[in-house]
């Protein structure tokens, strides 16, 4: 009894011995979505850094040297055309133009004397009392003093416009910039800064540039004959400001520089866009966002890529359900998704998600997603 009891002891830890080396159930394939890639259209979007213009920026000089006499308006104030914003003492030239005016005054009496000297030899010479040379003489003597009437009303002309250079206003509607000069600055024409800039911004312009290489890809992708008839024909585009909001307000291209820049290998294009309520300045910066229409193109979703040392993979499902991770060329961004030029075709499957715990080669059970591809 005894030997029976201890062989079947033996027995029992012969068995949980071999049951402890056994090999652990292999895990199951882990169920993941998979999207089945097809040709679609997308629109992709390319941001160009650019300046923003008013559509008539311009500095307001003195045309006339003279005290600041009065500032009628302050810095950022909105003014409109003919508005006055500047008096320069005009006393200095209110008296040139009494000047000028005496100056023609006396001109004028000249010239009456002379047409009196005139009248009174005509009769003689025609009595052949005196000879025509006193009325030849008398006649040209009447000719300069006419011409130093003509003289005299040119320099009141120019009297009374340099009188009214010392009211300065307003070429434009806009916005006042900042006033250097403060009451009683002696001013002048050719002062290095000016009294101020005025900025008409009901319109703004976007100067942005493209290199030669874009440059030609700009010009394939719309239809015309002529830059111009491209030009018609270009959608609208997107202002980014500076803290990467859109703009409200679409724009339109409306010119391209006539040549290019030979230090940058740039070519210049303006966008323009409406500024009815104020909100973009002369000055300010932005990016121009053109989408680009792009027919049969292969999209992915960003969140089924991986991006590992600089390079970009998705994981493609082949007919045993095993995965591979292949590398992928990416050639733009249409919303959340990558624009494909290399690496898959339409046709392939690629794992949706869960992609952060894949291995290569390994098995999945796939799962058919419903997800569409969001087209921009």
């Amino acid at each position: 009894m005894k030997k029976i009891t201890l062989i079947s002891i033996i027995a029992l830890f012969v068995i949980s011995c071999n049951d402890k080396n056994a090999a652990p159930p292999a895990a199951a394939a882990p169920l993941l979505p998979v999207l089945s890639i097809t040709n679609s259209n997308a629109v992709t979007d390319v941001e160009y850094p650019a300046a923003l213009q008013g559509a008539v920026d311009v500095e307001i000089r003195p045309q006339v040297s003279g005290n600041l006499e009065k500032i009628y308006v302050d810095e950022g104030a909105y003014v409109n055309k003919g508005q006055t914003l500047f008096k320069i003492n005009e006393r200095p030239f209110r008296e040139q133009l009494n000047n000028a005016l005496a100056n023609l005054h006396a001109a004028e009496a000249t010239y009456l004397n002379a047409q009196l000297e005139v009248d009174k030899l005509t009769p003689l010479v025609q009595n052949k009392v005196v000879s025509d040379y006193q009325l030849k003489t008398a006649k040209a003597t009447q000719k300069i003093a006419f011409a130093n009437i003509e003289q005299a009303k040119a320099m009141v002309a120019s009297a009374k416009i340099n009188l009214g250079y010392t009211n300065v206003t307003a070429p434009v509607s806009g916005y006042i910039g900042r006033l250097p000069k403060k009451q009683g600055s002696l001013v002048s024409a050719t002062d290095i800064e000016p009294l101020t800039n005025l900025s008409d911004v009901h319109e703004v312009y976007a100067y942005f540039s493209l290199g030669e290489t874009d440059f030609i890809k700009f010009k394939s992708l719309y239809n015309g004959t002529t830059l111009n008839d491209k030009i018609k024909k270009l959608p609208p585009v997107t202002l980014i400001l500076a803290d990467n909001s859109d703009y409200g307000t679409l724009g339109k291209i409306d010119m391209v520089d006539g040549q290019f820049d030979k230090n940058t290998g740039a070519i210049t294009l303006r966008a323009t866009f409406p500024n009815k309520n104020g909100t973009l300045r002369s000055g300010n910066t932005g990016k121009i966002k053109l989408g680009i229409q792009h027919d049969d193109a292969i999209l992915i979703p960003q969140s089924a890529t991986v991006e590992m040392q600089d390079k970009v993979f998705v994981f493609t499902v082949n007919k045993e359900n095993k995965v591979t991770k292949t590398p992928i060329s990416i050639s733009g961004k249409s919303g959340t998704n990558y624009l494909i030029a290399d690496g898959v075709k339409s046709g392939d499957q690629i794992v949706l998600s869960g992609i952060d715990k894949l291995q290569e080669g390994q098995l999945i059970q796939p799962e058919k997603s419903k997800k569409q591809i969001a087209q921009k």
